[in-house]
């Protein structure tokens, strides 16, 4: 019997993504469908560590684009995910959600977009009120850079005009929205497309702005607001997130395929929430590359199954596999299962269909994240 083929997949990721990704129970699925998942040492050349069929990777900076390159150049035949420049156009909040925009979803009874946002540069114009003529209080106050930092993370909301005298320009300011403390997370790896819901900010009533006590609220995860009486687990507990609707997946696997093609990324995930004063309207605030995937419940099987498409469409040309990507999703929105079909390069030796976890499954958090 001739030997079968292995695949090597090189990982380069940071030591704290790494422990959360590179976990022994995707290691032995990958493993068991014929792909090899291999550490690539950052005190080496990534050139000198090949030959990789695909480079997985979130690292930074100039020399590491430069390693990219020179990677490329010897082994031209090689899948990178994904290229640092898509990337890039993710750590600018403002260029991240302009790409909604570009967005062409077929018409259907629910619409989408982003909150009015404004960009602010300098101090002088964070106080000249004519700035703010499109915006209401409160806000959501982000920093510019998006690079997943720990200064990137900090964020606030603002009540009122008094809340900016601790801001520190560059900074986004984005419209909050009220949507019923529940917000969606999509995940997006390739083709497959996943949508859990978790605890978000609660909302905030006009009424409730004449009395509050702050100005300003700070926060990088909402987890850590102990301080603010309303957010507690009793307050949670009243808002029923278990009861709380997810959009319909078909509507959401349009934007994250259209997402897709227009950032020209295949690992990310974004964030929706549903305004409340118009229940079919959904806003997207937030993309994310290569998020936290061992939280979105089967990662494993979903991201062994990217890797087999992947990899099927790297040994058949780029042109079968491709066309014949959404003939090997199967989505049953009636039985809210989802099947893929077993490809020929990434077999796991049994004939029929590669049963998965429910589409679009529900993922209970303890935790509160915006």
């Amino acid at each position: 019997m001739a030997e079968e083929k292995r695949f090597r997949v090189g990982y380069a990721l940071a030591p704290k993504k790494q422990n959360s990704f590179i976990r022994d129970s995707l290691v032995s699925l990958a493993r068991s469908r014929g792909i090899d998942l291999v550490r690539v040492d950052p005190d080496l050349l990534l050139a000198d560590q090949g030959p990789f069929d695909c480079v997985l990777h979130k690292l930074y900076g100039d020399d590491w684009k430069r390693q990219l390159n020179e990677f490329t150049e010897k082994y031209p035949n090689a899948v990178v995910l994904d290229s640092p420049e898509s990337i890039e156009r993710l750590h600018n909040r403002i260029s991240m959600l302009q790409v909604v925009s570009e967005l062409k979803i077929e018409d259907g009874n629910e619409t989408f977009g982003i909150p009015n946002q404004i960009v602010i540069y300098d101090t002088e114009t964070l106080f000249d009120r004519r700035s703010w003529e499109t915006l209401k209080f409160p806000v959501i106050a982000k920093p510019l850079v998006a690079d997943g930092s720990a200064k990137s993370h900090k964020m606030a909301l603002v009540f009122n005009h008094d809340g900016l005298n601790e801001l520190k320009p560059p900074i986004v300011l984005q419209e909050f929205v009220n949507h019923g403390g529940v917000i969606f997370k999509v995940y997006v790896v390739g083709e497959h497309v996943k949508c859990v819901k978790r605890k978000s900010l609660p909302d905030v009533e006009e009424d409730e702005l004449v009395g509050v006590s702050e100005d300003l609220l700070s926060f990088s995860q909402v987890s850590n607001l102990a301080t603010d009486e309303r957010i507690d687990d009793k307050y949670y507990k009243m808002m029923h997130l278990d009861d709380a609707e997810m959009p319909p997946l078909s509507f959401l696997t349009q934007i994250a395929r259209g997402l897709r093609r227009v950032l020209k990324l295949n690992l990310f995930n974004f964030d929706v929430i549903r305004d409340s004063r118009r229940g079919n309207r959904y806003l997207i605030i937030d993309i994310n590359y290569f998020p936290g995937y061992a939280k979105m419940p089967g990662y494993e099987t979903v991201l062994t199954d990217f890797f087999c498409d992947v990899l099927c469409e790297k040994e058949q040309g780029g042109e079968e596999c491709s066309e014949n990507a959404d003939r090997m999703m199967v989505q049953d929105y009636d039985k809210d299962t989802r099947k893929i079909l077993s490809n020929t390069c990434c077999g796991d030796g049994e004939e029929g269909n590669l049963q998965v976890l429910p589409f679009g499954m529900e993922e209970k958090e303890s935790s509160v994240q915006v």
